[in-house]
């Protein structure tokens, strides 16, 4: 039934694909000419040491499978530069979407009606020819290419570059649109290769190759870059065992582990040397904590890549962990590091467990690199600004958390709840130094924290979106809350201002009425105010509340 299922979704692909890009009705279409294309060579570049998932055979595995264009280009600088003009008339620049890890800028050219009249033509004249050409030994002709998704996707500062991957397509190409004169930073690496590899490729070029091959984009720090990447099939090859790990990877998201691990199994029997799916079957058994089973896969896998794939070795790095294995998970966790320093989470993991070993050092330097390739991880300024609170640095801890406090909903309740933590300390620390003014504005904020995020944590968990976590944070709000009150009315007796003192202590008594203390204080200050009647009826609340206790 898997089978057939990946039968009937080729065909529609490919039926869809011909209704919105060009598709040759025969094989006597138009062929590469190498004469009139004389001074464009092709470099070639191994495709590592893992075979395509599909038709591996076909493809001749292990010939240098990665195609970059040299010499003149495929097309000029100049035509380019109409294309984006036209595509940024069609909105281009202005849209953008999620892609794995990071925001892409850009758009898919089913929505960029001229930019795929100009794709469409390149594929005729172009680019199925040069396909044909490149990789004769799969292709039997360019009637059988289909062009199945293409994007035209923006980088600059903003949305500077795509994690790690794969495509989702037997054969993927990438074309250059913009002159490199015109960004710096960006390129494509390929993993097995290193990450500073970087495959030039300037404006007008291409670089054509299987889709399964691991690769990223290196960020552009400056001006902006345009590609434009295509995913293609063969109409005449169904891929199973893309299919079928595909599927797996959907069944997994919607939470059949079962369905998911048993199309994941049906494509190892078809490949057994599909990494994907044995790293897709690490993270499933991790998840159900048979960590042995993870680990076997993930390795086994790990052995067929040489060791060259971060995300591999971030995989076993936290079913190490979560082994108790710190030095091995840490040791892990840097190998993967050094083949992908832009990964925020991989930063954050072994952030936390270089703290764990009482590297202080070591923790801080990987939660900042962690913000500065995702200045939106909370996680991250959250630790950072704990860890340099236990040190005494309450200044930079504040920052920590106020920047956590601006990255989302998410993390946007424990930032208020550790801000206002902090600022409890601070004014407890200014206090006794005399500094009762600057004591007051400290404990003002924390009292205007916690009230902001007392609603958002019963929120949270009344409609059941809040954690642990949040559950141990709101049982903070009342004794953190009682805490501030009481020191709020002493500094503000100590400023003499015993008129807002006793308001602060009736304002806790009025929200913590079954807190003794709160009475006591209360009493306190009436008494020191010449309201004897009122501080007695105060301390008859507290001895009734003390009987009842």
């Amino acid at each position: 039934d898997a089978i057939e299922q990946n039968k009937a979704e080729h065909a529609a692909d490919c039926a869809r694909s011909c209704e919105l890009f060009y598709c040759a009705e025969d094989s006597s279409s138009i062929q590469w000419d190498a004469e009139s294309h004389g001074d464009t060579s092709f470099a070639s570049y191994s495709f590592g040491s893992v075979p395509p998932e599909d038709f591996s055979h076909e493809f001749k595995f292990p010939l240098d499978l990665i195609k970059v264009t040299e010499g003149t280009p495929l097309f000029s600088a100049e035509e380019s530069l109409q294309v984006i003009n036209n595509a940024e008339a069609e909105g281009v620049d202005k849209n953008e979407y999620e892609s794995g890890k990071y925001k892409l800028g850009g758009d898919w050219l089913v929505n960029l009606p001229q930019t795929r009249s100009w794709f469409n033509s390149k594929l005729e004249h172009v680019l199925f020819p040069l396909l044909h050409h490149l990789f004769p030994e799969i292709i039997a002709s360019p009637s059988v290419l289909r062009a199945h998704s293409v994007s035209l996707l923006k980088y600059n500062h903003t949305h500077p570059r795509t994690d790690v991957h794969i495509d989702n397509g037997i054969l993927a190409m990438t074309l250059a649109m913009t002159p490199q004169s015109q960004y710096s930073g960006g390129g494509t690496f390929y993993e097995h290769m290193g990450v500073d590899n970087i495959l030039p490729m300037d404006v007008g070029h291409g670089t054509f190759r299987p889709g399964s091959v691991r690769h990223g984009g290196h960020r552009v720090t400056s001006g902006t870059r345009y590609i434009l990447g295509a995913f293609l099939l063969l109409e005449d090859h169904v891929e199973h065992v893309r299919r079928l790990k595909n599927r797996g990877a959907e069944l997994r998201t919607s939470g059949d582990l079962q369905g998911a691990t048993e199309h994941f199994e049906w494509a190892l029997a078809m490949n057994p040397r599909c990494t994907t799916c044995l790293k897709d079957l690490a993270e499933i058994l991790l998840s159900q904590k048979d960590y042995v089973r993870a680990e076997e896969k993930i390795r086994s896998a790990l052995e067929m890549l040489e060791g060259l794939d971060s995300d591999a070795l971030f995989t076993l790095g936290l079913i190490l962990s979560e082994q108790g294995k710190d030095d091995e998970s840490i040791s892990t966790y840097r190998k993967s590091i050094e083949l992908n320093a832009e990964d925020a989470e991989l930063c954050y993991n072994l952030g936390i467990k270089l703290g764990e070993k009482g590297d202080t050092r070591g923790e801080l330097a990987m939660y900042k690199k962690a913000t500065e390739i995702d200045p939106k991880m909370g996680g991250a300024w959250i630790n950072m600004g704990t860890t340099l609170a236990e040190a005494g640095n309450l200044q930079d801890a504040e920052l920590m958390f106020l920047k956590a406090i601006e990255c989302g909903d998410d993390v946007k309740t424990k930032g208020m709840m550790n801000l206002a933590i902090l600022l409890q300390k601070k004014a407890n620390n200014l206090a006794p130094s005399g500094d009762l003014n600057g004591a007051k504005l400290a404990i003002d904020q924390a009292a205007k924290l916690i009230d902001e995020a007392k609603p958002l944590l019963n929120a949270k968990i009344a409609l059941g979106g809040g954690n642990s976590e949040d559950a141990m944070y709101a049982s903070q709000l009342k004794p953190l809350r009682v805490q501030i009150h009481r020191l709020c009315g002493q500094i503000l007796a100590g400023m003499g201002d015993l008129e807002a003192c006793e308001a602060e202590f009736r304002t806790a008594s009025e929200n913590f009425g079954d807190v003794p203390g709160i009475w006591d204080a209360l009493a306190r200050v009436l008494d020191l105010r010449g309201k004897a009647e009122e501080a007695t009826q105060a301390r008859d609340t507290l001895a009734a509340l003390r009987n009842s206790l």
